[in-house]
């Protein structure tokens, strides 16, 4: 798709594009465009594969889900049916393309303290020696000697987070290592409700170490202005981690969220453009592939992001 540029030029094509923005004169003022879109993939068989999500052009980023964490030293990857046979060369391809991808660890499971022979400590280890960089004698790697970009921190409201911070903290001392290694990235996928509610004492964001943080704004059971995009929300995001890009976390469809949606007149009008006001707007997060690829909803977003 050939880029548009200019007033003009951006409100003809959305005319020519199913006519979802229908007055022109009286167009959105978009400020600090980054370009930035990630995908989460993984969740549906039936999503293509990782090599075409990266081929669409739509993202500048891929997420794969997830590692589930059950605790006692147990992981589960869990990739919905997707055959593990070739990921690894999909990784690779991407990374050629200019596709970052990432790894998201789910927590469902409280981890023990780092004192505990099953603990942050050794899940960092586990995912450094099976996903990232390291290797370890024994040590089965399900991509092969494809080295993921990333470790993404997927929690969720009422999610036993405790320690979750300590493993951040020691994914991030691997960064420091040295040597000719490109840094891997470190993201957090949150609902919106968790900025100023740390879980048991334990704070799974640590500022300064995250570089981006993708805010879920649907989904958030229990909490009306986290279901919807709130201005209030995202500034008070903004806010508290300055360091980290902040970006605006969003179904792809209706029918892959129960409440959250923003139909793209919605999205431009509205919302892009009072997030953008941010110096630390990031981009656009969406969920995800499998919803994106049938609603088409990444060719607005990849635009005006």
């Amino acid at each position: 798709m050939a880029v548009i540029r200019g007033k003009s030029s951006l409100c003809l094509a959305a005319l020519l594009s199913v006519s979802i923005i229908l007055a022109c004169p009286a167009m959105a003022e978009l400020g600090n465009q980054t370009g930035q879109v990630t995908v989460f993939w993984g969740r549906h068989k039936d999503e293509g594969s990782l090599r075409e999500a990266c081929d669409s052009g739509m993202y500048t980023g891929v997420i794969m889900s997830f590692l589930n964490v059950h605790g006692h030293g147990r992981y589960h990857l869990d990739l919905s049916g997707h055959e593990l046979a070739g990921i690894g060369d999909d990784v690779k391809h991407c990374q050629s393309v200019g596709v970052p991808v990432s790894l998201s660890i789910r927590g469902n499971y409280s981890l023990p303290s780092n004192q505990s022979g099953e603990s942050a400590l050794d899940l960092s280890d586990h995912i450094w020696n099976a996903y990232l960089a390291g290797f370890r004698k024994g040590m089965r790697r399900p991509f092969g000697d494809a080295k993921l970009d990333g470790v993404d921190l997927f929690l969720e409201r009422g999610t036993p987070a405790k320690n979750y911070g300590v493993l951040a903290r020691e994914l991030a001392k691997r960064n420091m290592g040295g040597g000719n290694r490109k840094p891997i990235q470190l993201t957090a996928t949150l609902p919106c409700s968790f900025t100023n509610n740390p879980i048991d004492g334990d704070v799974p964001i640590t500022r300064g170490i995250y570089e981006r943080i993708h805010v879920r704004f649907f989904d958030n059971d229990g909490h009306a202005d986290c279901n919807a995009y709130s201005e209030e929300v995202w500034d008070s995001w903004t806010a508290a981690y300055p360091s980290s890009r902040i970006f605006l976390g969003l179904p792809a469809s209706p029918e892959a969220a129960k409440e959250g949606y923003l139909y793209p007149k919605s999205l431009y009008y509205g919302v892009l453009p009072a997030v953008q006001k941010a110096a630390n707007y990031g981009g656009v997060m969406l969920w995800d592939r499998y919803y994106d690829e049938r609603s088409n909803y990444s060719s607005y977003v990849k635009r005006w992001a």
